[in-house]
């Protein structure tokens, strides 16, 4: 009764068990066969026992399972018996699966029988499979990662260094790994470091783990740059690990600094526009009112020298607010194909009766020509400013040096902030062996107003007209200087494709003659109302007068007839010049129509306040000009 309860109870065992179960004799046949082996070989026990074990694997295991059996029985050299290996079985389907196997060896009627222990691994294959593809990814993740990854433990060792935390900071990772966080911090962060790790270890206190900072990082040769760092923590074993993303800022910086930097050019920009258009209506009455007064002097010399000094001295605020406006890049420009060659050599008898003595000038030109499309004037403008600065930073003396050459360009040639259009350039160079610039003085040259010269020595505009007149022509400026090492200053024009046009010689004008036309002024500010009136009516012609827009239409609708309207643009009343012109022509078909404006025509065109192709008399004008462009106007064709 006894043995039968036992006998029960290991088939009960047997028959419930997880694991396959399965017992073979010394020939390899199969005797026992449990449910769970069912389920693995997906055979009925009566199918496979009696028959031998081979047909359960799969080879190689079944060529050498007879051939290992034999050699077990006879010498018992024991390869799986009383130990377990990972095997492959074979289903029914002829598919195999992965199986952990272990074997003992038992005794019946004084034969060995072999009782196998069969494990299915096909779960934890796939788990670790998965797992590894997992790890596989995540490593292939952080090593091509833009942004550096680094993983650090809880007393600060670093445990992974991924290649782009090589590239930021400097140092192989086996340079590192091991070796505290603080090697990659500079002052005050690393003697915050610990401290600040033991706090939070002490109190949970975080400062940055789970947010992020911009921090900066300290590189191999010593050199730091900014970096945004976000912070992230793990359990690992039961400790803190602590994982940080490290993303450097040194190109965002440099690019937000130039966005300032231009934000800063494009609002003094703006101010200085609006400063020369006001200025030009001032120097438009002084100009106007020392020509008539000169013209009344020619008796009387002395007082006659006076007003031509007045003259003068306004011709040179003309030039400065042509300067204001050359680097709100506001001018009028008159581009053309030149040749750079040329221009150079032309200036050097100019330069060299302008520059000391101490100074040696070298010209050194391409030996093919340099077509470049800009303004002649302004250019000889633009290096007449740079020799002159350059003397300036050669007190004791030195050498000047002008080049030009023609050279490619594409996006990255000029750096970051330089938004190059691919190409091919015409280059101007002038450099000096002078005392250079610091950094800081470097960075804000081009900045209008801003001069390292003592008071009354220098306005500070000369290299922002420089500036402004490139930008203008679609060029691009550049400093080159260091301390002690000189500067050179490149200016890339747009190259042009064609040669550049034989000028030819300007026929002697014809003297200027007034009239006897209505001649309708429309002008806000009094002061230059009551040149414009004096000046046409010393020509001969009948002035007409309003102060705006409103009053000018009010007296064409009154019945005035003039034959010439001769307006300022920007007034108030809510009527523009080009408004009232446009109304008075369709009362007055016939009109003529003259603008004038402090403004350049180029910058009234881009907000739409006049066409492009309008007649426009730049503001200050000399009574020469102001008669001649009066003439021109009233004799066009309608």
């Amino acid at each position: 009764m006894h043995a039968l309860q036992e006998q029960s109870r290991f088939k009960a065992v047997v028959d419930t068990a997880v694991d396959g179960v399965i017992l073979i004799d010394a020939a390899g046949i199969i005797l026992m066969f449990n449910p769970a082996c069912e389920r693995l070989f997906e055979y009925a026990t009566f199918e496979v026992v009696g028959r031998n074990v081979k047909m359960l694997m799969p080879e190689p295991y079944r060529s050498e399972h007879d051939g290992y059996l034999t050699n077990y029985l006879r010498t018992g050299e024991k390869k799986i018996i009383g130990i377990g290996r990972e095997v492959l079985g074979r289903r029914r389907t002829g598919a195999t699966f992965p199986m952990y196997l272990s074997v003992g060896e038992a005794e019946e009627d004084g034969l060995p029988i072999f009782v196998g222990i069969i494990r299915d691994l096909t779960e934890r294959k796939a788990a670790e499979a998965a797992l590894r593809e997992g790890a596989e990814r995540l490593r292939a993740v952080v090593e091509t990662a833009v942004d550096g990854v680094i993983l650090i433990d809880e007393r600060g060792a670093v445990q992974m260094f991924n290649p782009a935390c090589e590239r930021l900071f400097g140092y192989a990772a086996d340079e590192i790994i091991g070796r505290n966080i603080r090697t990659l911090m500079p002052e005050p962060y690393r003697s915050e470091h610990d401290d600040y790790l033991r706090n939070y270890r002490a109190t949970g206190e975080a400062k940055i783990i789970g947010a992020g900072r911009e921090v900066r990082g300290l590189r191999k040769d010593g050199s730091t740059f900014p970096m945004d760092i976000s912070i992230g923590e793990a359990k690992q074993d039961g400790k803190s690990v602590f994982v940080g993303i490290l993303h450097d800022l040194t190109s965002r910086k440099r690019t937000e600094e130039q966005l300032v930097q231009a934000q800063k050019m494009e609002t003094v920009g703006q101010l200085s526009g609006g400063i020369a258009h006001d200025f030009n209506n001032l120097l438009t009455v002084i100009l106007g009112n020392a020509e008539a007064l000169s013209l009344r002097l020619k008796e009387r010399a002395e007082l006659r020298q006076l007003s031509e000094n007045i003259i003068t001295a306004a011709e040179h605020g003309a030039e400065l607010t042509q300067r204001l406006l050359a680097f709100s890049r506001r001018q009028r420009l008159q581009p053309d194909v030149i040749d750079c060659n040329a221009l150079v050599r032309n200036m050097d008898v100019l330069l060299r009766g302008t520059l000391r003595e101490d100074i040696e000038l070298r010209v050194i030109t391409a030996p093919e020509p340099v077509l470049a499309i800009a303004d002649a004037t302004q250019l000889e403008s633009a290096v007449l400013n740079l020799a002159l600065n350059a003397q300036d930073a050669m007190p004791d003396g030195g050498a000047l040096t002008l080049t030009t050459n023609e050279i490619d360009l594409d996006p990255t040639s000029l750096g970051a902030g330089f938004d190059v259009k691919p190409g091919r350039y015409a280059m101007v160079v002038v450099t000096d062996d002078g005392t250079g610039m610091p950094a800081e003085v470097r960075d804000r040259a081009f900045e209008p107003f801003f001069t390292t010269k003592e008071v009354g020595k220098g306005s500070g505009l000369g290299l922002s007209m420089v500036y402004g007149f490139v930008k203008q022509s679609n060029g691009h400026v550049t400093i080159y200087s260091e301390p002690g090492l000189g500067t050179s200053v490149r200016l890339f024009l747009p190259l042009a494709a064609e040669k550049a046009p034989t000028k030819k010689r300007r026929k002697e004008e014809a003297p200027v003659m007034g009239g006897d036309e209505v001649v309708l002024v429309v002008e806000d500010d009094p002061f230059v109302r009551g040149h414009a009136i004096s000046s046409l009516q010393g020509f001969g012609y009948r002035v007409v007068v309003a102060a705006d827009g409103r009053e000018a239409l009010r007296l064409i609708a009154g019945g005035a007839q003039p034959e010439l309207l001769f307006t300022d643009i920007v007034m108030p009343g809510g009527v523009s010049g080009w408004e009232l012109a446009a109304q008075a022509r369709e009362m007055i078909p016939e009109l003529k129509v003259l603008f004038t404006s402090g403004y350049p025509l180029e910058s009234l065109a881009s907000r739409g306040q006049v066409d492009a192709e309008a007649r426009l008399l730049a503001k200050p004008y000399r009574l020469a000009e102001l008669a001649r462009r009066v003439r021109e106007a009233l004799d066009a064709p309608a």
